[in-house]
């Protein structure tokens, strides 16, 4: 670590602590040629997850956007925004630990509605009726009939 003062490139670590509830580490610091003092901040480096829409438009992974439908579908449920967050908070995990930089919006939906099945069911056809489009009662039904098949 390159000292702020002098320029040297080398230096030693005096103190180490956990900050932002262990999302970074705080780091005091002392120059072996000068000896002062400094503070470095080390964190964990997240790459930019971009999503591929169904009309191949790309954008940003916005978890805001995924805690924002997942609300959507647990309206009126008895599902807290605490569980909501746990979910999305898995779902995103999944996605920086996979190797693809890119991402399609329809790997998202089906990682949130297995997500919801395990929630609550009624968010979970809330959900796959919007996401995958359903456009009459047959196949409302079929993915109902699915659901009590994996009961």
């Amino acid at each position: 670590m390159k000292c702020p003062f002098c320029g040297f490139e080398e230096s030693k670590v005096i103190d180490s602590r956990p900050t932002d509830e262990g999302e970074r580490i705080r780091r005091r610091r002392e120059c072996l040629n000068c000896q002062k003092r400094f503070t470095t901040y080390e964190i964990i480096e997240n790459l930019p997850i971009i999503v591929v829409k169904r009309d191949n438009a790309r954008e940003q992974f916005d978890r805001n956007k995924l805690i924002n439908s997942l609300m959507r579908a647990c309206e009126k449920r008895t599902v807290s925004l605490s569980t909501i967050e746990n979910a999305v908070d898995e779902i995103e995990s999944v996605i920086q630990n996979s190797l693809d930089r890119e991402v399609s919006s329809k790997q998202i939906g089906e990682l949130a509605m297995d997500k919801l099945k395990n929630i609550d069911e009624v968010a979970y056809v809330r959900f796959a009726s919007v996401y995958r489009q359903f456009r009459d009662i047959n196949t409302f039904m079929e993915e109902l009939t699915k659901l009590l098949q994996d009961k």
